[in-house]
């Protein structure tokens, strides 16, 4: 059973997780509980819940729905919307989580970067999602979904095995994600405009007919 012995691992776990969660949430919970249930990771006391049955079958349920979900084109920007409301605090509560043991004010912190960090890979793929979605056919989103699937996983595992190599990329993907988003910005700034501009080509409404001249009064 391997067991979290150095403040680097810990480091990783916890931004780890926040990234992750940015991008696949119930795919991150379920990678976790899966590990910590299977005793090939402790996890520290404030992430041991992820490790309770009811929630890797809920974690596992949702992900095979998020699975099929976001691959569907459209539907996913639909999806990813949504999620803004869940990915974020609960990539804080995750990051949190796993320091909390240390100390409550270690816990908030962690809770802000995390919070923060999870904020900054969801905008990264949503607003890659909506770009996709110009494109008319599937494949590049079932090409973005399955990649972004695999990046949490090899994420994870990078990041409680190697740690030190983890953050390193960390640090280059939140450097591509900073030059990528102004990108995106304005990318789906423009996509949202030509779907403003289709639907508010509307016809003119027809003209009023003339009054009608009024009479003498004789």
């Amino acid at each position: 059973m391997e067991q979290l012995h150095s403040v680097t691992q810990l480091i990783a776990l916890t931004l780890g997780s926040a990234w992750a969660s940015g991008i696949n949430l119930y795919a991150t919970i379920l990678v976790l509980g899966v590990l910590g249930s299977r005793g090939d990771l402790v996890l520290p006391a404030g992430l041991a819940i992820l490790t309770h049955p009811p929630v890797i079958v809920a974690a596992g349920f949702m992900y095979l729905v998020e699975f099929f979900v976001d691959k569907t084109p459209g539907v996913d920007t639909g999806w990813d919307t949504i999620h803004t409301f869940v990915r974020i605090p609960m990539g804080a509560a995750l990051a949190a989580g796993a320091v909390w043991h240390l100390d409550p004010a270690v816990g908030l912190a962690a809770a802000i970067v995390g919070g923060g960090l999870a904020t900054t890979s969801h905008a990264t793929k949503a607003g890659s999602r909506v770009l996709i979605n110009t494109s008319p056919e599937p494949f590049t989103n079932w090409a973005a979904s399955l990649v972004e699937d695999l990046a949490v996983v090899a994420g994870l595992w990078t990041a409680l095995h190697h740690p030190g190599l983890f953050l390193a990329l960390l640090v280059l993907c939140l450097l591509c994600m900073a030059w990528l988003l102004p990108r995106l910005w304005r990318g789906v700034q423009k996509v949202l405009g030509t779907i403003a501009a289709f639907f508010g080509r509307r016809a003119p409404p027809p003209a009023s007919p003339p009054p009608a001249p009024m009479g003498d009064g004789i």
